[in-house]
């Protein structure tokens, strides 16, 4: 029998989820999670076979729990979300499975018996984009970003990252020119749709 936990935070979802995948015969759901956390607990717990995981739940993300839960169980990621950043995330995470919602519910069974014989399960509209779509910034542009969207101004950047105000303005001019945006609100939410936020 094929023991498997499901993160999901919508509860509907989560229910529906968990009576599709107890029809199987050969399936049965050992816990639900509403999120991150609740999902690493119910693996300790349980020791799966399979985590099935939403990305966006409060707390901590699937993509967080999954880059903890690597090695002690397969992880498929089932999103809404087809973005490349995301996609690219989970790979680094070692998950077995990237699935889109959208799916028909009897590929969702299928993939989960392809994952526990070794295979690797990825929606075919994220291979495109794949390799084509790496963030573009460096390490330290991404810094710069990151203080950007957390609300702090040019100066308190500056002191943060060791820098002039000089500096920082150049670093968000380069980024604004590589996100192809105008301003840094623009290019928060370019970062946030392609995934590269955490």
């Amino acid at each position: 029998m094929i023991t498997i936990v499901i993160a999901e935070d919508q509860k509907m979802l989560l229910g529906a989820f968990g009576s599709l995948l107890g029809l199987e015969e050969d399936m049965t759901v050992v816990g639900k999670a509403a999120n991150g956390e609740e999902a690493i607990a119910l693996v300790e717990k349980f020791h799966p076979d399979v985590c099935i995981m939403d990305i966006e739940m409060p707390g901590k993300s699937g993509l967080e729990a999954a880059e903890e839960l690597k090695g002690k169980c397969k992880v498929i990621i089932l999103t809404t979300f087809a973005r490349t950043g995301y996609f690219q995330r989970a790979l680094k995470a070692g998950v077995s499975g990237y699935l889109l919602k959208d799916s028909p519910s009897e590929e969702l069974a299928n993939s989960i018996r392809s994952v526990l014989s070794g295979r690797k399960i990825y929606a075919p509209e994220l291979m495109d984009g794949v390799y084509g779509e790496e963030n573009p910034l460096t390490d330290r542009e991404k810094a710069v970003l990151g203080l950007v969207a957390d609300g702090k101004d040019t100066k308190e950047i500056a002191n943060q990252l060791s820098i002039t105000a000089g500096t920082v303005r150049n670093y968000i001019s380069t980024i604004l020119d590589k996100l192809e945006v105008k301003n840094r609100i623009e290019a928060i939410k370019r970062s946030k749709e392609k995934g590269w936020f955490k």
